[in-house]
């Protein structure tokens, strides 16, 4: 059928198989309002019905014929795959009002008038911070708000139009182990910045000068150590800032956000010019989003407001400490222990809680039977690992002296003479070899560290040219001093200044890290020595790799002492998992801390946050652990770390010296050491400590003579196993004397006969990539003949790499000292201590 020019086919709608119907519509060029008219359906559109499912059964139905019986394949399948929509909609539903429930808890666990308070810490991160002016006007911001002074100068303040309670510490400002103890515990904290008195003139002038703006390199050293430790809610605020004028405070607060963006994101700074201002300060800590810290969130903490001690009469070394203060995070275990920062392991002897203000109650005491342990260590039986099997002279009826005696006979026959020597001038003539093999092995067993290493042999013999040369070098340098002295007195004034001892250590640890990074794990062959007697406890193995190396073979005697899981991991999630009983959060307590020595207590600094961490089962106890460590990019600190070199380790909520050793972060079952921790380099690093079960984070400082600590490093816990296998490895080089196509005569690898026939099963390989190994040596000076698989070039290296296992050694000490303050701020402080008490 023809259709008309001006109409066309829109629509089909199919009526039934043979019928069809076709709707026209007609086209017009030109609509009113020059607008195209829509599409509508028409009466005959097709409309399914919804109960109609075709040839095919309903869901309903299916259901309804099966009665019950699910198919064998169905069984094995997920629950949420055999949900229906509405079931699915429902426990959708469900699960987004149990998380909206659970914030709203978290919420209301804090804060309120049945709950601990919010917890904040105010830390300048400048000099010229105004910390006095803040607290002024925090206190002062709500005419009905309580304020309330503790005696470890806590401010509790109540504002009753926010219905919610506030506790502000402040910390020494400019100390660094103060600042990091108090946000182990807190809920939120505010970094106060204030600018300089002439940071007027120089905003528009210099945009990277430092301190310009208030934030030094001290306050980004303290907020680095911060983040790295684990940073609670943040607050950035800025205070004093009438000091600019108000054409330059914006351009001011912009160059402060952008140079504190860098390190963190920061959403606002809080401008603090009045006491409205500071009302909005306390609303924002109270309505904002808890930042999640997981190590702190899994044990209990409590900062300790009231601090008291009673001496103990039977013992006036020790006495109970008897804290008051809330609990926080988690339930607090009588029977468990605490640890005190800087302080070390203690039990609880009982726990009081609060009923009325000032009243406290009877709440539980430790059970002997229950109570966690302060054993640290294991008792190492020397008698496990002894021989009690006879041997077999022993079972013949000869006793073991006898054949002492006649292996020594033995011995005696096969010492070889020049010829014509009688045996009498035989028994005088000494076996040199025997004595100095024995004399090294003595060495040897008495190292402990860098032993069977060819660069400690040479600073031992650099040192005592060294001493001997000591005398007369010193004369020469004191008539040249004193020369010099008559010419001009300012060289030996700066002289006196500087000491050159260390820069020679310095200098010398340089050119270590520096040969060690171009010639890695190469090691010169001895001459005077035997390479088999030098490299005795070195093994050779056909792949680093694959290659099978037992962990319990030839253990130290410190690992005795150790404790290991059977499966941490899965430990882990069983003490994580365990339900905690004793006081809940929330609750103000008083503990009773007991076996405290007498001298901590007296030298604890007013003001210091003094902070109790609840410990999880097993953490008291000594084990190997492994931490992943990140050199931290610090201008003042761009050596090389040298392994073995003590370091302090801030190991979630301890602190403790060891000198750990490094090795290689990968996923295989042995682990390449490492001589230096370099800079922008990730190693492993394996030292004695208390267990600590992971997430926890992990800061390095390194001492300085001054007592003054830099970060070099921050990471965190891997892992509590003391089967990780750390191999050193020793690279012996030669190089070709002849080729002939695959094989080559080498030579300055070895120096002997006997060394060549000794490492003659180990395999060879060159820095060109071919592999091959030793067929026989040639003459008795170290010269060898070697096959390979490819032609050898004459350029080429050829390397033979040995293997040890290394251990770390014994250095674990809790006691460190703490650092020198990073800015003066004593004055500030004690006018801070004034306003609060005021």
């Amino acid at each position: 059928m023809l259709y008309p020019l001006s109409t066309c086919v829109t629509d089909i709608d199919v009526v039934n198989r043979n019928q069809f119907c076709i709707e026209t519509t007609t086209i017009s060029s030109k609509m009113a309002g020059g607008e195209q008219a829509s599409h509508r359906p028409g009466l005959l559109k097709q409309q399914n019905k919804s109960h109609k499912t075709g040839r095919h059964r309903s869901k309903s139905e299916i259901d309804k014929n099966n009665k019950g019986r699910v198919h064998v394949k169905l069984i094995s399948k997920r629950k949420n795959q055999e949900l229906k929509r509405d079931e699915r909609r429902k426990k959708a539903n469900q699960l987004r009002s149990k998380k909206r429930e659970d914030i709203l808890a978290k919420k209301r666990a804090i804060g309120g008038s049945d709950s601990a308070p919010f917890l904040s810490a105010i830390i300048p991160i400048g000099e010229s911070a105004n910390l006095q002016k803040l607290l002024k006007q925090m206190k002062e911001c709500d005419a009905d708000a309580k304020v309330e002074i503790t005696g470890c100068n806590i401010m509790h303040i109540n504002i009753p139009r926010f219905r919610q309670n506030f506790s502000l510490i402040i910390p020494q400002p400019g100390d660094l182990y103060a600042a990091l103890d108090a946000c182990k515990v807190v809920d939120s904290v505010i970094f106060l910045v204030s600018p300089p008195s002439d940071s007027d003139s120089c905003v528009s002038h210099s945009t990277n000068n430092e301190g310009v703006l208030g934030f030094d390199s001290s306050g980004e050293e303290l907020l680095s150590a911060i983040m790295a430790q684990g940073l609670p809610s943040p607050i950035f605020v800025v205070n004093d800032i009438d000091a600019i004028s108000a054409k330059k405070r914006n351009d001011y607060k912009k160059l402060l956000l952008k140079q504190l963006d860098q390190m963190v994101p920061v959403e606002k700074l809080q401008v603090i010019e009045n006491e409205s201002d500071a009302l909005r300060l306390f609303h924002q800590i109270g309505s904002q989003k808890q930042r999640p810290v997981y190590q702190r969130n899994m044990r209990c903490h409590f900062l300790c407001e009231e601090v008291n001690f009673k001496q103990s009469l039977d013992d006036p070394t020790v006495g109970t400490l008897i804290v008051d203060g809330y609990v926080r995070y988690q339930p607090l275990n009588v029977n468990g222990l605490v640890h005190i920062p800087g302080w070390g392991d203690f039990q609880m002897e009982r726990i009081e809680v609060q009923r009325n203000p000032g009243e406290f109650i009877f709440l539980e005491e430790a059970n002997p039977s229950l109570q966690e342990t302060l054993k640290s260590e294991n008792d190492p039986d020397p008698m496990n690992g002894e021989q009690t099997w006879p041997y077999q002279e022993e079972m013949d009826g000869q006793t073991l002296e006898d054949g002492k005696i006649e292996d020594n006979e033995e011995m005696e026959i096969k010492k070889r003479f020049p010829k014509g020597t009688s045996e009498y001038q035989a028994a005088w003539i000494k076996d040199d070899d025997n004595d100095a093999n024995q004399e090294d092995e003595k060495e040897e067993d008495d190292s402990d560290d860098w032993e069977d290493d060819c660069e400690d042999d040479c600073e031992d013999m650099i040192e005592d040219d060294d001493n001997e040369s000591g005398t007369s070098s010193e004369e020469d340098e004191e008539d040249e001093m004193e020369s010099v002295e008559m010419e001009g007195g300012d060289t030996h004034v700066y002289d006196k200044k500087v000491n050159f001892a260390d820069e020679e250590n310095d200098l010398k640890r340089i050119k270590e890290a520096r040969e060690d990074e171009l010639f890695p794990d190469e090691v010169d062959t001895p001459r005077d020595t035997l390479a088999k007697v030098r490299f005795q406890k070195y093994r050779g193995l056909k792949s680093f790799r694959t290659s099978p190396w037992d962990p319990k073979e030839n253990l130290p005697m410190d690992y005795s002492r150790t404790f290991q899981f059977q499966n941490f991991q899965r430990t882990r999630k069983r003490v994580l998992k365990e339900e905690r009983t004793g006081a809940k959060p929330g609750w103000y307590v008083r503990v009773h801390v007991k076996n405290v020595p007498s001298h901590l207590p007296a030298g604890l600094q007013p003001g210091y946050p003094l902070a109790l961490v609840g410990m999880l089962p097993h953490e008291q106890k000594m084990s190997v652990i492994n931490l992943v460590l990140k050199r931290f990019k610090n201008t003042r600190d761009q050596q090389a770390i040298p392994s073995k070199e003590r370091l302090i380790f801030h190991c979630g909520y301890r602190r403790y010296a060891a000198s750990p050793i490094f090795s290689q972060h990968t996923a295989a079952n042995k682990h390449k050491y490492e001589r230096f921790f370099r800079p922008e380099s990730v190693v492993v690093a394996t030292l004695y400590a208390p267990i600590m079960f992971p997430p926890a984070s992990v800061l390095v400082f390194r001492e300085k003579k001054d007592g003054s600590q830099i970060m070099t490093a921050t990471g965190s816990v891997l892992s509590v196993n003391p089967d990780r296998i750390t191999v050193k490895r020793a690279v012996l080089s030669g190089a070709p004397f002849k080729v002939h196509r695959k094989s080559a005569v080498l030579r300055f690898m070895f120096f002997n006969r006997e060394d060549i026939e000794w490492f003659k099963p180990v395999e060879l390989r060159t820095k060109y990539g071919r592999r091959g190994h030793i067929r026989e040596p040639l003459g008795t000076h170290g010269h060898m003949k070697c096959v390979f698989d490819g032609q050898i070039k004459s350029q080429d290296t050829i390397m033979m790499n040995l293997y040890k296992r290394v251990f770390p050694k014994w250095s674990y000490d809790p006691n460190v000292a703490f650092p020198p303050a990073l800015y003066n701020h004593e004055a500030e402080m004690e006018d801070a201590a004034n306003q609060l008490m005021s």
